[in-house]
């Protein structure tokens, strides 16, 4: 279905929009804005032969959008699937006189059909790539005695442990799916790997069930289940138990935790594992869109603790994350703190200093890219040297901003105008032909925009002055950037009625007259407009409604 969804974001035909009706018009409204443009384009109104064809074309136009909208059935295609939904193979099977929701779920039942065509072809590969850097070496580093044994007296950075883990999905049928997954590690000249191999099915709508199988050449064969059940709509299990065959014998594991949710954002979790680490754990998580809260308490052999950490997360474009820990317990106390941001549509750069007793200083750098992740721990010293902890914070912050700004955004700025230009020849016959057909809309608006004018006079009413529609440069960073907009100063004012003019929240490049000068940019509408002789100006966004005249857009002739 997503693959039909992102077909239909391409539609470029917004029949809201050209008949300039709320997505919620009645019949009403509807026949009303119908009638008005058919008295405006019909073809038996203009006698010269080139307009009579142009009033042709844009008359069946709208009459196309008005069979769409004014019938129930086809209405609920477009208005859930856009204009694409109703061509879509095997359409033809849907009876009529049936409601939105049954028209719902007959196109889902085809998109479930589609998708289980295709269903082999998919897969869902996840990795990572762990490196291990010991660093040590450059706040902790031998003086004097040992000097000779240093190479040209640099610090001695070596790479001391690595991990890579792949997996990948196998959908059998609808609810059986095949998961392969495998791993290598090594830590100072030792390692090993396993390969793991897990088959899960769906038995309902509540619940799965997993059967997995692996082998190692460190622990050994490995045999386990895996069960989730929702049990309530707010409270759901996991319980999993496994056997791990060793020369030293079997080492049976359970593992259970329960979930509830507490709020719309907040969970509990109660978790209890017997085997050869038990441990009874409880955790609250708190995620909202501003912020993430999380607090967990640990009791276990070897391992007690208590933990609590929260994240920020600032609503900008870059979706940038500030984040912080607390950790103590048997082992020590450690503080961590970091950020992360996205530096690319598919990239999530991320950076944590990790500050402990006895742990020492360290610094942990993680990519995120689709479904991969790269992650390199930098450890730098065994002590708390202010030292290490300034330059582990300050030294990733400045590499990244250089970066960022002799990189990525150089980088980022070139993909998006070769994206606006692969948009742009894409659609060039497309936008070829409604720039004709805004033009040719024009021609035909002469004449009753002549007598709107008059009328409006007469009654010192809405004159549009001048009207620009299209991307707008005000900021003046961007005066390398060259404005393209479009007049719709006749568009405008043929849509004038009794001295308003009021546009639905819909984008206005589908208004009779209009073209979109700019594919792919941000675009606006610029109206400077006379109400009972008083001037007026205002700025609209592409998808704002918009309704004047307004007191608030009247211009102070003092200033």
């Amino acid at each position: 279905m997503a693959a039909a969804l992102e077909e239909d974001e391409i539609d470029n035909d917004d029949y809201y929009s050209l008949l300039n009706v709320r997505r919620e018009a009645t019949q009403e409204e509807l026949k009303a804005s119908y009638r008005r443009l058919c008295m405006l384009y019909h073809p038996d109104k203009h006698r010269d032969p080139e307009l009579k064809r142009q009033a042709e074309q844009l008359f069946n136009l709208v009459h196309q959008a008005y069979e769409v909208l004014s019938d129930p059935q086809s209405r609920a295609i477009y208005d859930i699937y856009g204009k694409r939904g109703l061509d879509v193979e095997g359409w033809e099977v849907v009876e009529r006189k049936r409601t939105p929701a049954e028209i719902r779920e007959e196109f889902e039942r085809l998109q479930r059909e589609r998708e289980e065509r295709r269903l082999q072809q998919r897969t869902n590969p996840k990795g990572t790539i762990s490196v291990g850097v010991d660093a040590t070496d450059l706040f902790d580093h031998y003086e004097e005695d040992y000097e000779e044994i240093t190479s040209g007296g640099l610090p001695h950075i070596e790479i001391n442990r690595m991990h890579i883990s792949q997996s990948i999905e196998a959908p059998l049928t609808t609810t059986d799916t095949a998961i392969l997954s495998g791993s290598l590690s090594t830590h100072n000249g030792n390692g090993g790997g396993n390969i793991n191999l897990a088959l899960r099915r769906v038995t309902s709508a509540k619940g799965w069930g997993e059967v997995e199988l692996g082998a190692g050449d460190t622990h050994g064969p490995l045999f386990g289940l895996k069960i989730f059940r929702n049990l309530t709509a707010r409270c759901f299990m996991t319980a999993q138990c496994g056997m791990q065959f060793s020369s030293r014998g079997v080492r049976p594991g359970l593992t259970t935790m329960l979930a509830r949710h507490l709020d719309k954002n907040t969970m509990g979790y109660l978790q209890w594992r017997w085997g050869t680490q038990s441990s009874m754990s409880t955790s609250v998580v708190r995620d909202t869109k501003s912020s993430h809260f999380t607090f967990a308490m640990q009791l276990g052999i070897p391992h007690t603790f208590i933990m609590m950490s929260y994240q920020y997360k600032f609503q900008d474009e870059d979706q940038t994350k500030i984040k912080g820990s607390v950790k103590t317990g048997f082992f020590g106390t450690v503080v961590e703190y970091g950020a992360e941001t996205k530096i690319s549509q598919h990239s999530v750069l991320g950076a944590t200093v990790s500050v402990g007793v006895p742990q020492g200083v360290s610094l942990k750098i993680k990519l995120n890219r689709a479904s991969q992740t790269y992650f390199f721990p930098i450890h730098l010293t065994d002590q708390l040297l202010p030292s290490a902890v300034f330059y582990a914070t300050v030294g990733p912050l400045v590499f990244y901003l250089a970066i960022q700004r002799l990189v990525i955004k150089p980088y980022m700025r070139a993909q998006k105008e070769q994206e606006l230009e692969k948009q742009r020849e894409s659609a060039s016959s497309d936008i070829a032909q409604k720039k004709q057909e805004a033009e040719s809309a024009v021609l035909l608006m002469q004449e009753s925009v002549r007598r709107i004018i008059e009328a409006e006079e007469s009654r010192m009413g809405l004159i549009i002055l001048n009207a620009w529609y299209g991307k707008f440069v005000t900021d003046n960073s961007r005066k390398h950037e060259r404005a393209r907009v479009i007049d719709v100063t006749v568009p405008l004012q043929c849509l004038v009625k009794d001295s308003k003019l009021i546009l639905t929240e819909a984008s206005k490049a589908g208004l009779p007259g209009f073209y979109d000068p700019c594919v792919g940019e941000e675009k606006s509408l610029k109206v400077l407009y006379q109400f009972r002789g008083v001037m007026h100006q205002v700025l609209s966004g592409d998808t704002e409604a918009l309704r004047i005249p307004k007191q608030s857009h009247r211009i102070d002739n003092d200033t």
